[in-house]
């Protein structure tokens, strides 16, 4: 019990785990894509930003060395006097941008720097003093502030003719500059996530429709038992995708398995049916056998043996039919139909000492299984000797009609009833016409149909009581090319059935 619920509780969980699995690569895809975007975004971002800092810092350079190449005070009008009216004046005519400092230092000490307001002060900063305050050549670099990290350019200036010598600096408070690449990169992490989480909704949505037809083959699946096997899948019409071919492959095949078993039913029945009655006659017989009479032992002996032979016909029909229903029952080719009619014709006069007429014969190659058009047109054959006379008339022949292959056997018999029309070609089937005949087992129009549903066709019947009947087999006409061998005549032709003198029901 505990094990069969917990088989229940797999199923139903199973299309369920599936669907989140799908939703979870689903989500994971969308939020490593993601991600990939916005690290890319971001380090773009930076990376502008990096370059406009460090071409601020070079337009700032040059700026710089044109007011100090001029040696002109702009704010008098004369010369520079000293290096300090010369920093003060760079400071004064540079505008610093939001997130950048200018500060200017004269023999290694701070004295002026811009008026923006800054995170940290840079001019109290010693380490970063002792970096710039004193260079002799142009620098640029990088420094760790208590603000983060700082981008500068610091550029010597000297008079000629006054003593000391300044340093003026541009510094770039990069991570403050940053912020906006940053701010965008969350922005975009914020917006991707509410919407991978939108579509990992819609995705469940979406999965549940897709994997819909998975439940459903699941469903029929468990429904299936050893005696129900009607459940199909329902598939929506048209060209569908790869689940509604799935949809429709599990329902061939569960056609296919239903007529496996429906076949095997039949012929379970059959035999158990027909059977039973030869099993009781033989057993009947042998009960009352007086084994101190030689006549009643041949005699019992002979019954026996007939009703074995008939049981062994019985056994054989039912073999056959049951062939029938497997792919692999016949094994179509191109076949001469003229000559193969011709050498039925010649086979059948073995059966009765009948007046046989070869009406006429189709002068085409047709694919089709020699052997089993054979097996069907004996049969035929035989169940028109049964219901005859002797000299009495039967024609053959064969005929392509309207795209059809006809072959039929006429007699002219007693016909056959219009309430028999169906029965006889039921399995043990027999019209009142063959309610005489003993020795076979009302199978023979049973195979002969089986033979035309084999190749595609049917078997037609055409009588009027009292006037005789024809049988025909049609088949489809997938005519072929003649196929000639070096002695002229059509290779297989000539195919000799099976069992020539079949056991069939009589019309």
């Amino acid at each position: 019990m505990r094990t069969e619920r917990s088989s229940r509780g797999r199923r139903r969980w199973a299309p369920r785990a599936a669907r989140t699995r799908i939703i979870g690569w689903v989500l994971l895809l969308v939020l490593l894509s993601l991600a990939a975007v916005v690290v890319v975004t971001w380090r773009l971002l930076v990376a502008e930003t990096d370059e406009r800092m460090a071409a601020s810092l070079q337009a700032e350079v040059v700026e710089f060395r044109q007011l100090v190449d001029t040696g002109i005070d702009p704010r008098t009008g004369a010369a520079f006097a000293s290096v300090d009216d010369v920093l003060s004046a760079v400071l004064t005519y540079n505008q610093a941008r939001p997130n950048e400092k200018f500060l200017a230092y004269v023999d290694g000490a701070y004295r002026y720097q811009s008026r923006v307001e800054a995170p940290v002060r840079l001019s109290d900063d010693a380490r970063f003093t002792a970096l710039v305050g004193s260079v002799t050549e142009s620098r640029s670099g990088s420094y760790a502030s208590g603000a983060g990290e700082v981008l500068y350019v610091a550029v010597p200036v000297s008079l000629a003719g006054a003593p000391g010598s300044g340093v003026v600096v541009a510094a770039f408070f990069a991570d403050l500059e940053r912020e906006a690449a940053d701010s965008t990169a969350r922005l975009m992490l914020l917006v991707g996530g509410l919407t991978s989480l939108a579509a990992a909704g819609g995705a469940w949505v979406v999965a549940g429709r897709i994997l819909r037809p998975v439940r459903d083959v699941a469903a029929t699946a468990h429904s299936i038992t050893e005696t129900d096997l009607s459940g199909r899948i329902e598939v929506a019409d048209g060209p569908g995708d790869e689940l509604a071919d799935l949809g429709r492959s599990v329902n061939a095949m569960l056609d296919r398995v239903e007529s496996g078993v429906a076949a095997q039913r039949r012929f379970l029945d059959d035999a158990g049916h027909e059977l039973r009655t030869p099993i009781t006659i033989v057993r009947g017989h042998l009960e009352v056998l007086d084994p101190a009479d030689p006549d009643d032992v041949r005699g019992t002996v002979a019954l026996v043996d007939d009703e074995l032979d008939r049981m062994n016909r019985i056994v054989s029909d039912l073999l056959l039919l049951a062939r029938a229903e497997q792919p692999a029952f016949v094994r179509p080719h191109p076949v001469d139909v003229a000559a193969l009619t011709a050498e039925v014709a010649r086979k059948v006069q073995r059966l009765g000492d009948r007046e046989w007429v070869l009406e006429s014969a189709a002068d085409v190659d047709a694919v089709l299984d020699p052997q089993r058009v054979t097996q069907a047109v004996v049969a035929l054959a035989d169940n028109a000797v049964h219901v005859t006379g002797p000299g009495d008339r039967i024609g053959l022949g064969s005929r392509l009609v309207d795209g059809e292959l006809r072959l039929w056997v006429a007699d002219s018999g007693p016909g056959v009833a219009p309430e028999d029309r169906e029965r006889v070609f039921e399995r043990f089937g027999r019209g009142q016409a063959g309610q005489r005949r003993s020795d076979g087992a009302g199978l023979g129009l049973a195979i002969v149909s089986a033979i035309a549903a084999a190749h595609g066709g049917r078997v037609a019947l055409d009588s009027v009581p009292g006037r005789g009947a024809t049988f025909s087999l049609v088949l489809p006409a997938h005519l072929a090319p003649p196929a000639d061998t070096a002695d002229g005549t059509v290779d297989d032709a000539s195919a000799t059935a099976e069992d020539p003198h079949p056991a069939g029901g009589t019309p």
